[in-house]
């Protein structure tokens, strides 16, 4: 998987004629008076299907050509919707990010068991691909300032409990990306915190290292049962690590 950061900067598009439009909402749709046609919605509903999917694939640094033509939509088309990438990835990685709390929240609230909530957790994200879209902001590792090779930082390496550590630092988020941000990493805490406290997951383990383990378990294959297998077989694996086992 490859994420990308952007600058999730506020966009604006220039209207015919000079008249400067802005994307007020940060999904590129701002307010409308009247409902989309029927072939501008399903336009529209191409888009965001194909910019999943190449985000998903190639990270957000993939340009908008490659959207338009997995959407087999000109590239007008897409900065119509959208008229900066910024705002299409934002767009994207806002939805995520809700799906991806709503499945914490559904775990939380369904499963009694602290272990069987969070297996729950990760198995219903990795199997909706979303961790391949987590926004920039929240999956980000922060690294020692003197921790360099060849003048490329590093990860820290996982030292004992209460030790340094790597860990995903939120970058500072620009306006109306923190509410959706902070709504996930609390209800995944929580889900973090009822596992170590009843034992059942090693003291060792961070929400960063669960959102990581959804990240990493979402191949992108080009076979669909493929993936399905391989995301199934290595979050089998990357469970059993964060599981306690008895000293």
């Amino acid at each position: 998987m490859q994420i990308q950061d952007s600058r999730w900067s506020s966009a604006t598009a220039v209207a015919p004629g000079g008249a400067v439009a802005a994307a007020s909402n940060g999904r590129g749709d701002g307010p409308r008076t009247a409902p989309l046609r029927v072939d501008a919605q399903r336009n529209l509903e191409h888009v965001l299907r194909a910019a999943r999917e190449v985000f998903g694939e190639l990270g957000y640094g993939a340009p908008m050509e490659d959207v338009a033509r997995r959407a087999r939509v000109g590239v007008g088309t897409v900065y119509r919707r959208f008229p900066s990438k910024d705002v299409l990835v934002r767009r994207i990685a806002e939805e995520e990010t809700s799906r991806l709390t709503d499945q914490a929240r559904a775990a939380l609230g369904q499963e009694d068991e602290p272990w069987s909530a969070l297996s729950r957790f990760l198995r219903t994200s990795v199997a909706s691909g979303a961790g391949r879209l987590l926004p920039p902001q929240v999956l980000r590792v922060g690294v020692p300032e003197e921790e360099e090779l060849d003048g490329t930082r590093v990860p820290q390496q996982r030292t004992q409990p209460g030790g340094g550590e790597l860990r995903l630092v939120p970058e500072p988020p620009a306006a109306g990306d923190d509410a959706g941000a902070a709504a996930l990493l609390d209800v995944v805490g929580r889900l973090v915190e009822r596992a170590r406290a009843a034992g059942e997951l090693r003291p060792d383990v961070s929400v960063s290292d669960v959102l990581l383990v959804i990240a990493t378990a979402a191949p992108a294959l080009p076979d669909a049962a493929q993936q399905a297998a391989a995301s199934a077989r290595l979050l089998d694996i990357l469970l059993e690590g964060l599981r306690s086992r008895p000293v």
